[in-house]
């Protein structure tokens, strides 16, 4: 027997045993031996998850597994443990030593054929969403099959989160573990609906898109209905924590564009559709959103934008999504580790940190500080350490039942990112102040109905190069997707960046929601404190009505795309009991008006011509 065909024998041999596949292992040990087995299990170091199949080959520094129901898939080798690249390692040198036998050039051992090659998903292939999320790929896990885009993520974007919460129910953010079979999964063939369903009053649970940076978006309005953001509940980046400590946005997060480009998507809705950041109506291929907040391109593809105001981003699904239990279904889920608590009352969120696996929460309460303290542990507990506004400490440890936490490497000294000169809309932010109270708190009586009822003094930080005017609006909001509007100023001149008491001729009026182009004091029907806002704008330019009766609704429209910078000043108004009394004596007095009225009416008429007796 010649070397020739002792080499072919040998090589014959152990393509035939690297074919063969057995039922899955089943054991949660790993078989270490360098020589072809039939099956083994593969364990990805990160999550800790696991497959089981046969090795086929090497592509790319990717190794491909078959698994045991016939299929292909492949993994990167350095996310797999130690022990399987040490395996694939001495296999490819096993390889090698059989491809340097004369006259042999066996490339690799078990060749997918060519429709196991196109089935594959490598590089080469990966569908053109993934191109949208690889900016942001070192902290996601993307895979994908013939069906869906899989996207991996802890939940957690690079920048700070939940500064700026005023409506606070004491979550913090938490790593959560959207991973393997509990990732996120994206339509690559998304079918347009026959019936699109809208997300008002709808889908108020769980996520209706995902960021490109892995986090979840859920519907504007939270779970009662209301519209998260102008409540208060949302931070500079439009985002929050749910009651699992989940982090998510709520608002289209349009800040992604200072790394994705502003020609790129910022989301995909969960139909498979993309979202992309605000229109520009100068741009030739613009055109007016339907309904759902969407619409098609030149070419036919349907897509998202984002919006400055309700729904801030797909109002619906123009694609067909499955429905279940009030969300869209199947979409992965969050682990709560510690019971959901109550809203802290005047509380607003002013810090946040975070350095490797250790976050800190600074949050003030009425002047007082508080914080939390806690690190996410690699064995998946979590270690909190509470100080509260009063100066008490206490410690509580919580253990995950999902396993060890997904926490990409960073470096020991990298932390978040900070873009706190955003507001929530993702665009820069104003400050906006008033030397007649600070922010948060009662709004003196003279600038109320219970008092003279004069406009406040204000001021605001000079907006960003390009400032040419600026608008403000007093509003509040009695209750859901109910908003009043009560004082309403445009066309402010660029150098003025504050207002007098009782402000005359500066600027031009529009009408507030009793038709008057005036300054219309707070008179609250109802007890118990309200808050309300006051909203500077920086604008690019004098804003064209199409209506001469300008209301707010007509001013956001008109301001939608010139917009620079924005900001708010929030306060509190409780009316006070001299109110109360005074509107129950206006109603007795008009009672008693009304009634002597009436009476009025009833009593005879003399008439006339008739001589009067005398008594």
């Amino acid at each position: 027997m010649n070397v020739r065909y002792l080499a072919l024998l040998v090589a014959g041999l152990l393509l035939g045993i690297g074919s063969v596949n057995l039922s899955a292992h089943e054991g949660g040990h790993h078989d270490d031996s360098p020589v072809s087995s039939a099956s083994r299990t593969w364990s990805v170091a990160a999550d800790g998850t696991h497959l089981h199949g046969t090795f086929v080959c090497v592509i790319d520094g990717d190794v491909q597994i078959r698994r045991g129901d016939g299929k292909l898939t492949r993994i990167v080798i350095n996310r797999l443990v130690a022990s399987d690249q040490a395996w694939i390692e001495a296999r490819q040198e096993e390889i090698q030593l059989l491809n340097r036998h004369r006259d042999m050039r066996l490339v690799m051992l078990n060749r997918p054929s060519d429709s196991d090659q196109r089935k594959t998903p490598d590089a080469k292939s990966m569908p053109a969403i993934g191109e949208h999320f690889k900016p942001f790929e070192r902290m996601l896990q993307l895979r994908w099959d013939d069906d869906f885009f899989y996207v991996g993520s802890n939940g957690l974007p690079e920048h700070p989160m939940m500064i700026g919460i005023r409506a606070w129910q004491q979550q913090v953010p938490i790593p959560q573990k959207y991973l393997g079979d509990n990732a996120w999964r994206i339509p690559l063939h998304p079918v347009p609906a026959k019936n699109p369903m809208s997300t008002k009053n709808d889908f108020l649970r769980g996520a209706i898109a995902l960021a490109v940076n892995g986090v979840p978006i859920f519907n504007p309005l939270n779970n009662r209905g209301d519209d998260a953001f102008l409540f208060g509940e949302l931070d500079q980046y439009g985002g929050h924590c749910g009651r699992a400590d989940d982090y998510h946005y709520h608002i289209a997060p349009v800040h992604l564009e200072e790394t994705t480009g502003d020609c790129n998507p910022i989301a995909y809705a969960l139909d498979g559709y993309p979202i992309f950041g605000y229109q520009d109506q100068k741009t030739a291929d613009f055109a007016p959103l339907d309904s759902l907040g969407g619409h098609k391109d030149a070419s036919g593809n349907y897509h998202y934008h984002a919006q400055k105001t309700y729904p801030y981003l797909n109002g619906g699904f123009y694609g067909e999504v499955t429905k279940r239990d009030g969300q869209v279904d199947p979409q992965p889920r969050a682990e709560p580790l510690r019971p959901a608590l109550r809203p802290l009352r005047d509380a607003k969120i002013t810090g946040f940190s975070r350095t490797g696996n250790q976050f800190q929460l600074v949050y003030d309460v009425s002047g007082r500080k508080g914080r939390i303290d806690y690190v996410v542990k690699e064995n998946g507990s979590v270690d909190f350490t509470f100080q509260d506004p009063s100066g008490n400490t206490r410690t509580e440890s919580y253990q995950s039942r999902m396993g060890k936490p997904y926490l990409p490497q960073r470096d020991a000294s990298e932390t978040d990112v900070d873009l706190s000169h955003h507001s929530p809309s993702g665009m820069p932010m104003l400050t906006v102040t008033s030397p007649a109270f600070a922010a948060g708190s009662e709004m003196p009586i003279e600038f109320t109905g219970d008092g003279v009822g004069q406009s406040p003094p204000l001021a605001w930080t000079k907006g960003p190069e390009g400032t040419q005017c600026y608008a403000l609006n007093l509003w509040h909001t009695p209750g859901p997707g109910d908003i009043k509007s009560y004082w309403l100023l445009y066309d402010i001149p660029e150098d003025v960046t504050r207002l007098p008491a009782n402000a005359r001729g500066i600027g031009t009026a529009g009408y507030n929601d009793k038709g008057h182009t005036t300054y219309d004091p707070m008179r609250s029907k109802g007890p118990g404190v309200k808050e309300y806002h006051i909203t500077v704008y920086a604008l690019s330019e004098n804003p064209d009505f199409a209506s001469t009766k300008v209301t707010r609704d007509e001013l956001l429209k008109s301001i939608a795309d010139i917009t620079l910078a924005q900001g708010t000043l929030d306060y509190q108004y409780t009316r006070t009991r001299t109110g109360s009394w005074m509107m129950i004596a206006g109603l007795i007095l008009a009672g008693i008006v009304a009634i002597a009225m009436w009476f009025r009416k009833r009593r005879p008429t003399p008439s006339v011509g008739l001589p009067l007796v005398q008594t």
